[in-house]
């Protein structure tokens, strides 16, 4: 039997319920050859909105996402199933099942997973989704403002009283 995906778990009283978590659709993204996996938002299908929770699964090869950490959010990681290697800064590490990180806000080196294995790797997200957080890609030198949407190159910096007359 095909049945269409609901969008949450919320039922006709407004009550979020249990759900499993094959009830969530899968969404994915892709950028080039490099860059690309696809994830289920259980955090969202079950109703949070302050803290998010997503199923990810990285195919061999490709990167999660570009370097980058958070000045205001704090992320976690658990690797289900297969292995994969995180970059933490200058250094990197092997993950597997069972394996658990956390990214703290404010820790200024950049994370970024990728997976090294000829097979798939299946991992939680755990984070928080705070709307004014401040997002630094270290190998672009871009710098994101949540709230905004917008993105900026880090290297155009202004010194406070730069641009006002005086």
């Amino acid at each position: 039997m095909n049945q269409e995906k609901k969008a949450s778990s919320i039922n006709a009283d407004g009550i979020y319920e249990p759900f499993l978590i094959e009830d969530v659709a899968w969404d994915s993204f892709s950028h080039g050859e490099r860059f690309g996996s696809r994830f289920r938002q259980l955090g969202e299908y079950g109703g949070c909105s302050h803290v998010g929770v997503c199923m990810e699964e990285l195919a061999p090869g490709k990167f999660a996402c570009p370097s980058h950490y958070h000045y205001l959010e704090e992320e976690q990681m658990m690797v289900l199933e297969g292995s994969l290697t995180l970059k933490l800064g200058d250094k990197e590490y092997i993950m597997r099942s069972g394996s658990y990180v956390v990214f703290p806000a404010g820790q200024t080196a950049g994370h970024s997973l990728y997976n090294h294995s000829d097979q798939v790797c299946r991992y939680l997200i755990i984070g928080e989704r705070n709307k004014h957080d401040v997002i630094v890609y270290p190998d672009s030198n871009r710098v994101a403002v949540r709230l905004t949407g917008e993105g900026y190159n880090k290297a155009a910096t202004m010194e406070y009283w730069e641009g006002q007359p005086e």
